[in-house]
């Protein structure tokens, strides 16, 4: 791992608790890292460039800590994952591109569905595309409900979210899976 792309990660991360996204500059991040603007130049062509590189090392270590937890506890690491970047997550959703946190969100809660997808399909045959509809079908629905989250400002009790969810979804993956199975039988 790059010490440099990581010190300019962590330091963008503090200037966010202080100042709003589109006040902070290269200069800010190399005085704050102690390095030259041709360091930041060497790794990222821009601030947008630390930004996406950022969301896809959150990305990653969420991942990381998701394969290592028993399933119920997979969604609420992705709210506390999202939470514990509050600062980022705002700043970047409300004065960057808030396609760049949708991007995050659906990577990350996509592999966390395909796996209870596959899980629930281990006995099955269900053809790979079939798979994918179903896991991409539930990750539309729960970066929904995380944007929702995130644009009224984190305030909920993620808990609360994640117990609807969990209610809402409660066998309906299996469901999906049966449902896809007898649609082929009849072929």
């Amino acid at each position: 791992m790059n010490t440099t792309k990581i010190a300019l990660e962590a330091s963008l991360k503090e200037l966010l608790k202080k100042k709003p996204f589109d006040k902070i500059t290269i200069a800010d991040l190399t005085e704050d890292c102690g390095i030259s603007r041709m360091a930041f130049y060497y790794h990222f062509k821009d601030i947008y460039d630390l930004v996406e590189w950022a969301c896809v090392e959150e990305r990653q270590k969420a991942l990381r800590i998701r394969k290592l937890t028993i399933p119920g506890r997979r969604v609420c690491q992705i709210f506390e994952a999202v939470l514990e970047n509050k600062p980022f997550i705002m700043n970047v959703y409300y004065s960057v591109r808030r396609e760049k946190i949708e991007s995050f969100l659906y990577k990350l809660t996509y592999q966390l569905i395909a796996d209870v997808v596959e899980e629930k399909c281990s006995r099955d045959h269900l053809p790979e595309t079939d798979k994918q509809f179903i896991a991409d079908f539930y990750k539309y629905g729960f970066v929904g409900i995380m944007l929702d989250w995130i644009d009224r400002g984190m305030k909920e009790d993620y808990q609360k979210i994640v117990d609807l969810l969990a209610v809402t979804l409660h066998g309906n993956i299996a469901n999906s899976i049966r449902n896809f199975e007898q649609v082929k039988e009849k072929m």
